[in-house]
Formats: C-alpha cells, structure tokens, sequence
C-alpha cells in the first residue's frame, strides 16, 4: 500500500468510494474485486472514527430474537460466519453468560427457550468453517455451583444459574478494516488516507466524481468517477450538506456509544458477564427487563459497557466527560457491585457515532437503529450518480457493502456479478487452523521473538506475518520490542513502508497493539517516534507534536500513574498538564 496521490487524479474510475471505514472498506473489496476500478478516500486514517471505537464484538444476532426479527438474526449470524472464515486470525468466539434469576423471564426456562429459537435459526452457524478453534457451539445452561464458579461474586439473591451462548470477538477492529482495504489495493483498488472529500463533481444532474483535499500537502485535486458511493457515516449528512446543501428526509439520528478499558482481567480470563443496566429497551416484543451492560475480556485487559446518549451535534463534537465516566462507574458498580470500579482503573476510554433510533432528547429508555441506511440521491434528490450508505453495525458491513455495490452496477448499466467476498479470504486470513499458523510462527522465529510477540503478530497479520519478519531478518535489531510491550520495532517499520501509517496515532492506534488499551509508557512511544522521524524524514518539532497529540487521547490519571512508575524506574516520564485531559 503506497500512497500516491498522482493516480488518484490520473484517471477515471467507475467508483469513488469516500470514507475508509468498514463499510467503505468493505466495498472498496467487493466492487474491485467483481471488475470495477476503485478508488477509496478517507479524510483521516483508514477505521479511526466508529470502526476504531468498536466494543469489538461481532454481535451473531441473538438480541434480535427479543424483536421478532428473524431477518436480522439470521443476517448477524451469516456474517458472523463469515468473519470467522475470512478473517480467522482477528475474529474468534467469545463464551458470554448470562445470570439468571428468580423465574419468569428473568429465569432459566425463558431463556432456555429464547436460546433454542436462536440456535434452531442459527443452524448454519459454522458452515464453511474449517477450523474447530472458529466454531461457534449451541447455547447452554449452567447450574447455579457451575455459574458461582465463574463469578462467585454475583448476587447470590434468586440467582438460580446462567444461559451461555457465544458471540464473535475481534482482536483489533483497525487491523479488520485495514485488511479488506488491502486486499482492495492488491486487487487494483488505489487508496488514500488524510485524503477529504471537500465537493462532488457534477455534470448538470449527475455526479462525476469528488473534488478533495490532502490534509498532510494542503494540496487539492479531483477524482473522476462514474458513480460516489459515500460511506462516511454520521458525517455523510453534514458532507452532503456542505457539498451540495443536500439533506436527508427525515434526517439521521445518532448515539454516542461509549465503553472503557481496564488494564486487567478483573472476572475471568475467557467468559465475558452481562449484568442488568438500569435503561430498558422499548422496542423489545418480549423483554427481560433492563437492557444488559457488559464486562468481557479482551487479551489482557477487561472492557465494560457500553453506554449511549443521543447526540444531535455536531459529529466531530462528541465526547466523554468525567462526569459521564462517573454515571459508567455507578451503573456498572451498581450491577456488579464487588467490581468497585473508580477513575484509577481505567486506562483508556473509546467512544463513536452510529446511528440510532429516534429519541427524545432526555429519554432514558432508547431506541435503537435497526437498519442501514441506504440512499440513491436520483431518488431523493433527482441527482443520479451518488448513493450513500450509512451503517449501523460493523458486523453487517459486508454483506451491506455489498448491496451497496449492487446498485453501483445497476448507475453503470451492468448487470451485477456475484459478490465473492464472503468466500475469499481477507489479508492474512490464508491458512487453515489457528494453532497451525502460531506453530509455524514459533518454528521460525519464536526462539527469538517470545510467545506474546507470536502470538500478537499472528493476529495482526495472520499468513502474512512473514512480511513483518523480513524486515527483521534484514535488519535483527528490528526484533527489538518497544518498550515492555509485545510490539517489536519490526512492525513500524512494516506500517510505514508497506501500510500506509503516516502519523505516530496511526502506528500505536490502529497498525500495532502498542496503544490500543493503555498509554503505552514514554520508552515505547519515543522509540516508535524515533523510527516514524527517520522513515518520514520528519522535523523533531513535529515528532514532538505528534507526541503531544497521542498522550491527549488517555486520561490524566492514567498520564499521572505511567509518570509516577517511570519516576520509580529512573525513567523519563510524560508531562501530565491540562490538555491531557481526554481519553
């Protein structure tokens, strides 16, 4: 992946995707890889807003079953499947239990019941799956000894047991989007981050493509397109409006979700718990009561939410307030109360926009969305050429991108090839069995790397991995790990050169694991900084920037505590000021 923003406005395309999420990703894939030229924009980097804020689950539909919804189960767990084929080495399942109580619907038979409506629908569930390690079992019930076992904290008051069923889990959903932009641009796809869409380009009432702006150079340039496929999400309404003073009928609504990271496991180190919430879900045909919270782990840390609120704002003006953080805590703590969660725990906190149902403002109990959105603005708006796609949940960006690519070919006046991406495997999801890739990961390079180094490069980059290891067999002191952690310096060098990293965020955020849930420590982070300076050519004044911009994304205590320890160690430490205030 080299950036190169020459071919961009070098040549016509049929398509010009703009927002490099997951659905723009997703359909960046599917139409280069059914014949179409591609070109894909992102006005920062590549899954940085909602895809990057994921809970990292990848829901197989079961909540649905509480609405009637049979279409929407059977979707979720389609693509759920699909995931864990295509993409074995960032998705796995994740066992999450489900304490029952008293009897009635918050007892055992109820969900006994629902559970075995969600398996007899889910039937296919691990078709097409070749490794055991990726199948997803049936829904089970434990006994009231097998669930105090687990979580012998739980409220033990009419507590009679658990339900279990398993879900997916993503390993790091930045590298999940980056791998189906990959195999995009091995395809002939050409892609660019920092690139923002300013202005379509329009021929009478057709839309001819995107005038941009490269945000690094401050140069600006048009793509020629046939047709603009905009997958910005929630800033698809305010580009439209700034574009062309388009507006949506009726316009979207959407929620700031939010969820925080403990850099620990703090209940079990592979059953995730869901503990009742205090909101209720009012579209629900059959409920249980309060909707669930959730504390899973993932690697080694715990993540517990997530919370939403409506925001009517500004896209770009969200965030979450230690006011906000505090209500988290409560809530949590009143669920689970020997979890004793207070601001010292949490290292990090990670929020996005999705679209939401349509709520008063102060409404406590919210409706979710149910359905992507997807627009044809020649319907709307009598300006052929341009659809916009605005979707819901990660999970479904697939198959979603995918109708969405219908359409494109139905503007082109062709007929529309079969999609094949649920079958082909994304970026380094070409092997067999998980334990088989870390065995022959280990047997090449373990005695050198560490068991946590294999096993972090074999998620990240799957049968790919002997790329990253070419660097270090050039070069040995690439072998080095940054800091204490399970990134080597190996894998910046590889961001850089081969994945288009162009800024310290994108290294430590979304291309490695190095701060994806915790300030990483400032040895770590200045020697990624150090490679980023070299391989860029870049001014220290910069690097310093860059600096100050990652530090500003956790919370100050969290700077304050990596300062104290680095004191204690004879470290450098990071300056905790106001302005690392955020998370």
């Amino acid at each position: 992946m080299k950036r190169d923003l020459a071919q961009l406005s070098s040549k016509p395309f049929d398509l010009v995707v703009v927002g490099g999420g997951i659905f723009g990703a997703c359909a960046a894939w599917d139409a280069v890889q059914r014949g179409l030229t591609v070109a894909l924009i992102d006005r920062s980097d590549f899954g940085s807003a909602a895809s990057a804020n994921s809970f990292k689950l990848i829901h197989g539909g079961i909540r649905y079953i509480q609405h009637g919804d049979v279409a929407r189960v059977r979707q979720s767990a389609n693509e759920r499947r699909t995931l864990m084929r295509i993409a074995p080495h960032l998705v796995h399942p994740l066992p999450i239990v489900i304490p029952t109580y008293g009897r009635g619907m918050k007892g055992k038979s109820a969900l006994r019941v629902g559970m075995g409506i969600y398996d007899l629908l889910t039937w296919d569930r691990n078709q097409g799956v070749e490794d055991p390690e990726r199948h997803v079992p049936s829904s089970g019930i434990l006994s009231l000894n097998e669930v105090l076992t687990l979580f012998p904290e739980l409220n033990r008051n009419e507590l009679t047991g658990a339900a279990m069923f398993r879900d997916g889990q993503m390993y790091n959903p930045p590298r999940l989007v980056l791998a189906f932009i990959q195999k995009a641009v091995g395809a002939g796809a050409v892609a660019a981050n920092y690139v923002e869409a300013t202005g379509f380009l329009r021929k009478d009432d057709r839309i001819t493509g995107v005038i941009a702006h490269d945000t690094l150079s401050g140069a600006n340039l048009e793509i020629q397109g046939r047709v603009v496929l905009n997958t910005t999400g929630p800033y698809a309404e305010s580009l439209l409006r700034r574009a062309m003073s388009l507006r949506l009928s009726p316009p979207g609504a959407y929620s700031r979700d939010a969820f925080f990271v403990v850099p620990r496991r703090l209940l079990h180190d592979r059953f995730a718990l869901a503990v009742q919430a205090k909101t209720k879900d009012p579209d629900a045909l059959v409920s249980r009561g309060e909707r669930h919270l959730f504390i899973v782990p993932w690697r080694h840390y715990t993540l517990i939410g997530t919370w939403h609120k409506v925001h009517t704002d500004d896209p770009d003006a969200y965030s979450v307030t230690e006011g906000n953080l505090q209500g988290f805590f409560d809530e949590i703590n009143a669920g689970y109360p020997a979890l004793r969660i207070s601001f010292d725990d949490v290292s990090f906190w990670n929020a996005g926009l999705i679209p939401f149902g349509e709520n008063p403002r102060d409404a406590a109990d919210l409706r979710f969305a149910h359905r992507s959105r997807l627009v044809d603005h020649a319907e709307t708006h009598g300006l052929d050429n341009l659809i916009s796609l605005i979707g819901v949940r990660f999970t479904t960006g697939r198959c979603e991108a995918a109708q969405a690519v219908n359409r494109v070919f139905e503007k082109l006046g062709i007929r529309p090839p079969a999609s094949r991406t649920a079958d082909l495997p994304i970026q380094g999801g070409d092997f067999v069995t998980w334990s088989g890739l870390v065995r022959r990961i280990e047997g090449e390079h373990g005695a050198s790397l560490g068991a946590d180094v294999v096993q972090s490069l074999a998620h990240n980059y799957g049968s790919d991995c002997g790329q990253v290891c070419r660097h270090m067999t050039e070069h040995p002191d690439l072998g080095e790990r940054l800091g204490t952690s399970a990134t080597i310096k190996a894998q910046v060098v590889h961001a850089i050169r081969s994945e288009m990293a162009q800024t310290l965020s994108d290294i430590i955020f979304r291309r490695t694991d190095l701060a994806t849930g915790e300030y990483p420590g400032p040895v770590a982070l200045e020697q990624c900084a150090e490679i980023l300076r070299s391989e860029l050519s870049l001014s220290h004044e910069e690097i310093s920037r860059q600096i100050d911009a990652v530090t500003a994304r956790f919370p100050r205590w969290a700077l304050q505590k990596a300062a104290d320890e680095a004191q204690q160690c004879g470290v450098a430490g990071v300056p905790v000021s106001p302005r690392h205030a955020g998370g």
